[in-house]
């Protein structure tokens, strides 16, 4: 199976920073990061993912409020590995292809080929705001955008042959003419000639990641995607969302191996089961109900709660939202499913947003990832800690090494790529001669 961390602040918990193991100011400390990736890379893990988000609320979660860029932060942390692969999340709606393609490639000359771009279309509403515009985008715009957004970075990173560069010092020959290739792209949305002022990247493209779940949002990652990531809270749905991803990678001309589902799960391990919850429940101790609250509000689509009793049912009349739908359905589901009032269900929220919480010792924890990997619900996890990193060095050290005598994760890292961790290889393209 495949591993990877996503990497939130001090954890995914939305109180984890007032935990008394957890240093409060490690978001924006260097040093934190970097023995978080060292402790992920000595797991052997695939990669490291940092999200984004281009605005400020000052209810959200407190690693959303205050966060380092995260390509600056990823550029770092290339110099300080040698394995593991390095993924960032930006936006298709605030930013430009060349900008994008540039980037990216420059991540994967610096790390040797480890890098990985997570497209997103910017679920924040008030992100427009930061960017000179009144509102945002609407939903399916946003993701027609991304796709010719996609289409053109990749365009751009094939503007140079794999062997263009000769660099012979006695001839005065830097490049090979006819191996460099304009992209002359006119589309809707975009106008780019380039060609890319970065030469081809170790691993001819990085890795594609994308993590929409809505009918648009699985359309472009059947195009495009090489890793989607997921929230998924039971077998039976998992297996359905992979197969449905499966198909429609097959549906768009591509092989399902092509792409690798990552559901996001997060482990919470103790010596037992009971122990394990308790520990989980010291955290949910932590939060601020009005913070909560606000969590769940923005989930769903900016609900008013202010006239409703905490211990209600959500009502059935939720608006829709321009926001991110797939994560708004899975929550909806969450709440029917398991009666739960808006108290309990925001309690929930803040400590996994909508994603799904194992219990146990590290045997019951391998046993449930086990579980999905061999029955067709994931080719791997998106590991999400509620705090770190303390249960990231746990499931390091006892976890791993449970799944590795199973035969069901590396030993070793056997590539230096992030396409060879997973097993990917790069598509052809056709150039288009200067």
């Amino acid at each position: 199976m495949h591993l990877g961390i996503f990497v939130l602040g001090t954890g995914h918990h939305i109180a984890a920073w007032r935990h008394e193991d957890v240093p409060a100011e490690a978001a924006e400390d260097f040093r934190f990061y970097k023995n978080i990736a060292e402790l992920a890379e000595k797991g052997k893990f695939d990669m490291l993912f940092l999200s984004d988000g281009l605005t400020f609320d000052h209810l959200s979660h407190p690693a959303e409020q205050v966060r380092l860029e995260p390509l600056t932060l990823l550029s770092a942390l290339a110099a300080v590995t040698e394995h593991i692969g390095l993924v960032a999340t930006a936006s298709t709606t605030y930013n430009e292809p060349f900008h994008i393609a540039r980037k990216f490639s420059s991540i994967d000359h610096l790390s040797q080929g480890r890098a990985g771009w997570n497209v997103v279309t910017s679920y924040y509403e008030k992100e427009a705001e930061n960017f000179s515009k009144e509102e945002h985008l609407s939903h399916a715009t946003r993701y027609e955008r991304a796709s010719e957004f996609v289409d053109v970075v990749k365009g751009l990173w094939n503007s140079w042959d794999e062997d263009a560069l000769v660099r012979n010092k006695q001839t005065g020959e830097y490049f090979t003419y006819e191996k460099l290739h304009t992209l002359n792209h006119v589309g809707k949305h975009f106008q780019v000639k380039g060609p890319l002022n970065s030469s081809r990247p170790p691993q001819g493209q990085p890795v594609i990641v994308q993590a929409g779940s809505s009918p648009a949002g699985i359309k472009l990652a059947s195009e495009t995607a090489e890793v989607v990531f997921t929230a998924q809270q039971t077998l039976e749905g998992a297996q359905a969302f992979y197969e449905k991803i499966k198909l429609a990678t097959e549906q768009a001309g591509r092989k399902r191996r092509d792409v690798k589902v990552l559901p996001g799960v997060t482990p919470i391990i103790g010596k037992n089961e009971a122990e394990a919850r308790e520990k989980f429940e010291q955290l949910q101790d932590l939060i601020v109900p009005e913070i909560g609250l606000d969590y769940l509000s923005d989930y769903l689509g900016g609900i008013d709660f202010s006239d409703m009793s905490l211990d209600e049912y959500l009502p059935e009349d939720i608006p829709e939202t321009n926001g991110n739908k797939s994560r708004r359905e899975i929550i909806i589901e969450l709440a029917k499913r398991e009666r739960l009032t808006i108290r309990q269900l925001y309690k929930r929220i803040a400590g996994t947003r909508g994603h799904r919480i194992i219990f146990g010792s590290f045997v019951q924890i391998a046993d449930q990832l086990q579980e999905w990997f061999e029955n067709g619900a994931a080719d791997g996890f998106n590991l999400m800690f509620a705090s770190v990193p303390h249960a990231l060095a746990d499931f390091v050290e006892d976890v791993v090494p449970t799944l590795q005598k199973r035969g069901l994760f590396r030993k070793d890292y056997e590539h230096k790529t992030l396409r060879g961790h997973l097993n990917i290889t790069n598509e052809k393209r056709v150039a288009v001669q200067l």
